[in-house]
């Protein structure tokens, strides 16, 4: 597994050569790979997301063409007055107002609020929701509730936003990366603050962070060598 959409993300079909597989492009971030057509609803031109809204909750309780599921943190969703509404023939029923993303405020408090709410999810590679999530699937999820876009893996997040020089210039919200003896970008964490990160590394978990990177706070020892920080909010 390459990567995840979660509820109510769209996607471009490239490939129908092979089904039940079929290879598609993830609208959001332009990540590729296969699913099977089970997992789709296919679309006209114009009929694509149910709205603007993201759900806020670990999981939220929708109906969705009159059978009830449970759908991840950060899933699109109808807001209450669109109720009803859709893709195409597909009808979306949803309990709540769903967060709007253009309406988050970025502070310290709301980002740190968002940010733990993962706390504890297990890393899965791949992954892009509260039942499995990787470093930059996390990072990549918790900006988008704040309507922050970012690309899908680490070293591509590094090319973007803004470069803050030192850690004790870093505030909430920023990111920091993580590079391997190669000097690639393998690892990409949200700060806290000045000395703390959030980060899904076997598990999403707080940690020590200084100059020269991670600092397990369970055992001490240095897990991720810093190489950058970047702002985005």
């Amino acid at each position: 597994m390459v990567s995840q959409m979660v509820f109510g993300e769209s996607c471009e079909i490239m490939d129908l050569d092979r089904i039940p597989w079929i290879k598609i492009r993830c609208q959001y971030d332009g990540y590729e790979g296969w699913c099977q057509d089970s997992h789709i609803s296919y679309l006209h031109p114009g009929q694509g997301n149910a709205g603007k809204y993201l759900t806020a909750d670990w999981v939220t309780n929708l109906e969705f063409n009159g059978s009830r599921m449970m759908v991840p943190l950060g899933s699109s969703i109808p807001g209450r007055k669109d109720n009803g509404a859709g893709w195409g023939e597909n009808k979306i029923y949803c309990d709540g107002e769903g967060w709007d993303p253009d309406k988050a405020i970025k502070d310290a408090g709301s980002i740190s609020h968002l940010a733990r709410k993962f706390l504890n999810t297990a890393y899965l590679w791949g992954g892009k929701s509260i039942f499995g999530i990787d470093c930059s699937g996390y990072t990549q999820t918790v900006c988008k509730l704040f309507g922050i876009y970012l690309l899908r893996d680490a070293h591509q997040q590094a090319l973007q936003g803004a470069t803050v020089g030192f850690l004790e210039e870093s505030v909430c919200g920023d990111l920091a990366f993580f590079d391997n003896s190669e000097g690639f970008i393998v690892h990409v964490g949200i700060l806290l603050n000045n000395h703390e990160i959030i980060h899904a590394s076997g598990k999403v978990r707080i940690d020590k962070i200084d100059n020269l990177g991670i600092i397990h706070s369970e055992n001490l020892q240095r897990t991720h060598h810093l190489t950058a920080l970047k702002r985005f909010f």
